[in-house]
C-alpha cells in the first residue's frame, strides 16, 4: 500500500485523534484484529472478544474506533482515531484508498476458469507493466482489502477475480475495486448453498453488470446460453464478446489440439456487423476448448488495455498453467496422470471428460471421480445429469468415489457408458483397482475438489509413482 500517515487517513474518515500523533505513518491496514502489529492500523469493527493485550503488544500501532473504551486508552503508543460510524469510516476509506489511482482495473467471476483467464491477463501484462492482482485462487471477500492495498504508486493495471458464494459477493467485492473491466468466463451451476437456485446464482454472477457500470467494459462469453440471460442487452458501457460457436468480437475457429496446447485461428471483428475481419494464429498452452475461451478472454481484456492482439498471441505462448489445473505427468508406470483436482463443478468435469478424450490418441481413457460439492438440494439431479452426459460423451473406464459420485455411475452405466463402470463409497479399494487396469496405453483423468483429500493423497502418491 502506499504509505499514508495518520492525518490523511483521520482527514479521510472524518475521524478525531483521541491520542498519539498525526505524523504517524501506517504501512498496512486491517480489520481482523487477530492480524494487528507494529504499523498496522486496525478498523475495530468486531467489538466483541477484543483482544487488548494483543493490541497493546502490537504498539506502536493506529485504532480507528467508534467508541472509546477505557482499555484502549490505556495502551501506550496506541495511536488512537474516533468516529461517529465504524463502518462508514471503513468504506470512505476504501472509496479514498481506491481513488488515489487511475490505472485499468479487471474483475473476472464465472463459473470456471477465472483463475486461468486471470493469470493469463497478468502474464500478458507483466511483459511491460507492473502488475497486481488475486494470488492462485485466494479469491473469497475476506482478501478484498489485502488486494486494493497491494495497488501502489508505480502499479500500471490490477486484475482480480470476483467469486460468487452468494448474492451480494460480486457487488461487494467492486466496492473496493472499481472495475473498469469486468469479465464473466461462463456460467454453470455451483454455491447453489448460498444462492439457493440455478436463477439466483446466474444473478449474482450478472452483478458485474453493475460493478462495471455504464463508464466501464464488459466482456463475456458469446456461446454461454447462462449469460444470455442476464439481461445483457440494457448494458449501458462498452460490450466485447468471445466465443467459439456464434457471433463474437474475438472468435476462435479451426481448432487443434498440439503438442502441450491449443492452436486456433482468432478472428477479430470490430463491431457487430464489420465486414473487416482480422485473422491471427494462436498457441496457447494447455489442453481444451475451455482453455481457448480462457485465452480469447484475457486477449480481449489486454487488448482493452493497449496490447494489440499479435503481442499477446506472442506472449501468451509462454504462460504456465496453475497445478493441478489439468496438468499433465508421464509416470513411472508409463501411463498418464491427468491432475484436474483443483475444483469440479458439473460443467467443468464434462469439459475434462471431453478434453480427456481430444487428447486421448488411442489411449484407454480412465476416468476417477468423486462428489461435487455445494450444490445444495439440487446436487441429486446435476450428479444424474453429469451421468447422462458421460455416457454420451464416452470413457473406457468410469471410477466414482463417494455416495453422491455413485450416483453419476449409476445413471451413466444405464444410459448406455459402453465402458467398465466401478463404483467405491470411500477411496479405500481404489489404488489396487487402478494397478490392475492402468498400463502404458493409458490416460488417467482425476477429478474432484481440493478438499476431497483422500483423491488428492491417492493422486500424489500416483504421481510419485
Amino acid at each position: 500500500m502506499i504509505l499514508l500517515s495518520v492525518k490523511d487517513i483521520r482527514q479521510c474518515i472524518n475521524g478525531q485523534l483521541i491520542q498519539g500523533s498525526d505524523d504517524f505513518k501506517v504501512h498496512d491496514i486491517i480489520y481482523h484484529q487477530e492480524k494487528i502489529d507494529q504499523n498496522k492500523l486496525l478498523f475495530l469493527r468486531q467489538k466483541w472478544k477484543i483482544d487488548w493485550e494483543k493490541i497493546s503488544k502490537s504498539t506502536p500501532c493506529v485504532v480507528v474506533t467508534d467508541i472509546i473504551f477505557p482499555e484502549l486508552e490505556k495502551i501506550g503508543m496506541c495511536t488512537v482515531i474516533k468516529v461517529e460510524n465504524i463502518e462508514s469510516a471503513f468504506w470512505k476509506f476504501v472509496d479514498f484508498y481506491r481513488d488515489q489511482f487511475s490505472i485499468p482495473v479487471v474483475s473476472i467471476t464465472g463459473t470456471n476458469g477465472k483463475s486461468t483467464t486471470k493469470d493469463m491477463i497478468k502474464h500478458i501484462l507483466n511483459f511491460d507493466h507492473k502488475v497486481t492482482g488475486t494470488k492462485k485462487s485466494a479469491n473469497s471477500r475476506t482478501h478484498n482489502l489485502t488486494y486494493l492495498l497491494s495497488i501502489e504508486k508505480d502499479t500500471d493495471a490490477a486484475v482480480f477475480e470476483s467469486a460468487v458464494g452468494k448474492p451480494g459477493d460480486v457487488i461487494l467485492a467492486s466496492k473496493y475495486f472499481k472495475p473498469t473491466i469486468g469479465i464473466i468466463t461462463n456460467i454453470g451451476v455451483y454455491h447453489l448453498d448460498g444462492c439457493k437456485t440455478p436463477e439466483a446464482y446466474i444473478q449474482a454472477k450478472a452483478e458485474m453488470i453493475q460493478a462495471v457500470g455504464s463508464n466501464g467494459t464488459l466482456i463475456v462469453n458469446a456461446d454461454d446460453e447462462n449469460i444470455k440471460k442476464m439481461g445483457i442487452k440494457s448494458f449501458k458501457g462498452k460490450l466485447l464478446t468471445f466465443g467459439i460457436n456464434n457471433r463474437a468480437n474475438f472468435k476462435a475457429s479451426k481448432i487443434q489440439y498440439d503438442q502441450n496446447g491449443m492452436r486456433f485461428e482468432l478472428t477479430y471483428k470490430k463491431g457487430k456487423y464489420s465486414i473487416f475481419n482480422k485473422r491471427y494464429p494462436v498457441f496457447v498452452p494447455g489442453y481444451g476448448q475451455h482453455q481457448v475461451l480462457n485465452a480469447l478472454a484475457a486477449i480481449a481484456a489486454a487488448f482493452e488495455m493497449g496490447i494489440g492482439i499479435k503481442e499477446s498471441a506472442s506472449r501468451i505462448r509462454t504462460f504456465s498453467n496453475l497445478p493441478s489445473h489439468f496438468e499433465c505427468i508421464i509416470t513411472k508406470g508409463g501411463y498418464i496422470i491427468v491432475d484436474d483436482t483443483w475444483s469440479s463443478t458439473p460443467s467443468s468435469l464434462i469439459a475434462a471428460i471431453e478434453t480427456l478424450n481430444g487428447i486421448s490418441n488411442g489411449r484407454k481413457k480412465v476416468a476417477l471421480i468423486g462428489d461435487f460439492k455445494r450444490l445444495g438440494d439440487l446436487s441429486l439431479e446435476y450428479h444424474y445429469q453429469v451421468g447422462e452426459k458421460i455416457a454420451e460423451i464416452g470413457v473406457d473406464t468410469l471410477i466414482t468415489v463417494g455416495p453422491l459420485a455413485a450416483v453419476i455411475a449409476e445413471r451413466a452405466k444405464t444410459r448406455g457408458l459402453k465402458g467398465d463402470v466401478y463404483s467405491f463409497p470411500d477411496i479405500q479399494g481404489v489404488e489396487l483397482l487402478l494397478e490392475k487396469i492402468l498400463d502404458k496405453n493409458s490416460i488417467l483423468l482425476i477429478k474432484c475438489s481440493s478438499t476431497n483429500q483422500p483423491i488428492v493423497k491417492l493422486k500424489s502418491k500416483l504421481k510419485r509413482g
